[in-house]
């Protein structure tokens, strides 16, 4: 096309937009405290139920922040995000039961 520059496009779309180093940083220091406090159970609580259900919760946590935060849904409507969590948390409730029942099924054994 003659008569455009691609300084006139760049001037007509706004520019380059400002990093969100900020953001980067803030989650990355979050997503860092919550692993830290992981390995800190890991090497500190015996083995049992309670430690495994603190790794599943910090698990949950960080999985719904992460989501949140790149995947963008934080803002999103309610009946999105549900849409999105009830079926994930009936996915864990059945791999948790299929690990159940097979323990118990070589426990009979």
């Amino acid at each position: 096309m003659a008569g455009h520059s691609d300084s006139q496009h760049h001037a007509s779309t706004g520019g380059v937009a400002k990093p969100q180093t900020k953001v980067i940083w803030r989650t990355f220091w979050i997503l860092f405290a919550i692993t830290a406090l992981e390995f800190l159970i890991a090497f500190t609580m015996t083995h049992g139920w309670f430690r495994v259900s603190i790794f599943v919760l910090m698990t949950l946590v960080k999985a719904f922040y992460i989501v949140g935060e790149f995947m963008h849904l934080k803002g999103e409507v309610k009946t999105l995000i549900w849409s999105i969590v009830v079926p994930l948390a009936f996915i864990v409730w059945f791999i948790v039961a299929l690990l159940v029942e097979g323990d118990a099924i070589l426990q009979v054994r």
